[in-house]
């Protein structure tokens, strides 16, 4: 028995260290290419140190204005959802009906829709509607297609939250939005985080929706300006790829990184409602 114990548990090692290999391969790729004056696709050390990768990069047709109009666009977007995501959460969790359960799986079958099976559809509505080639309209259609999931996760942050302590701010006169913004959103601190992130983090790497949706090449945000260092016959600049996609993942790295605390916070609303 121990031996076979030991041969699972070597086995099971050996498959976690082939799945961190799979992950780790590329990182290491795009990390080294990028200070590499002669990058290709082998995954090597660098015989020597530059920074002209990011140096031809770093302009404003390339780097800059597709970095802003991607702020722009999973900003306003990520704001949006977090937003329609909790007043659309609250009466589901705080009301009983008999809808709630048939609402909730249609918003999880929603989910679960192929972006490629709608876009049709979407972009002859939004040339009916004056919608295409607009921040606007990509901005509506990045929130609406990460709503359900958002109304799904923030439903279930929101179930943890006691009602007792709503119970508590409406006695002293608050009305329903009052405790969903005073006293249910700061104690679900965590959930509002993961939300945040997982729509923040869906947009910024979507490539088919402002594909599709924008036209002009100075509102092309960088998930969609990156395959032009893809030219023509398969030649590709990889080290300026490399350089690029290391720009390109910066701010979601430092999105996490500002809401960590908050994601490994807890909720810790035991004590909450005793005594």
């Amino acid at each position: 028995m121990p031996r076979r114990r030991t041969s699972r548990r070597l086995t099971a090692d050996a498959a976690l260290l082939l799945v961190a290999a799979a992950f780790a391969l590329p990182l290491a790729w795009v990390v080294l290419s990028a200070v590499d004056p002669h990058a290709d696709l082998r995954v090597r050390v660098p015989g020597g140190f530059t920074l002209a990768n990011f140096r031809a990069v770093l302009t404003p047709d390339i780097t800059y204005t597709p970095l802003l109009n991607s702020l722009v666009l999973c900003g306003c977007a990520t704001a949006l959802t977090v937003v329609c995501a909790a007043l659309a959460a609250y009466p589901l969790s705080r009301f009983r009906s008999r809808l709630n359960r048939p609402f909730l799986l249609t918003i999880l079958f929603a989910t679960s829709l192929p972006i490629t099976a709608i876009m049709v559809p979407v972009y002859a509505l939004f040339v009916r509607v004056n919608l295409i080639d607009t921040m606007q309209g990509t901005i509506l259609f990045f929130a609406a297609s990460q709503l359900p999931f958002a109304i799904w996760l923030m439903k279930n942050f929101m179930d943890g939250v006691p009602r007792e302590l709503e119970e508590a701010a409406w006695t002293d006169g608050a009305s329903a939005l009052q405790s969903l913004l005073r006293i249910v959103l700061p104690l679900m601190g965590p959930g509002v985080a993961v939300v945040t992130v997982f729509s923040f983090v869906t947009m910024w790497g979507n490539f088919f929706v402002p594909f599709m949706l924008l036209l002009t090449p100075d509102q092309m945000p960088a998930s969609v300006s990156i395959n032009d260092f893809f030219g023509n016959r398969g030649m590709v600049a990889y080290g300026q790829l490399a350089a690029f996609s290391v720009l390109y993942s910066t701010p979601v790295i430092l999105l996490y990184v500002l809401v960590a605390r908050r994601l490994g916070g807890g909720f810790a609303l035991g004590g909450a409602v005793k005594g």
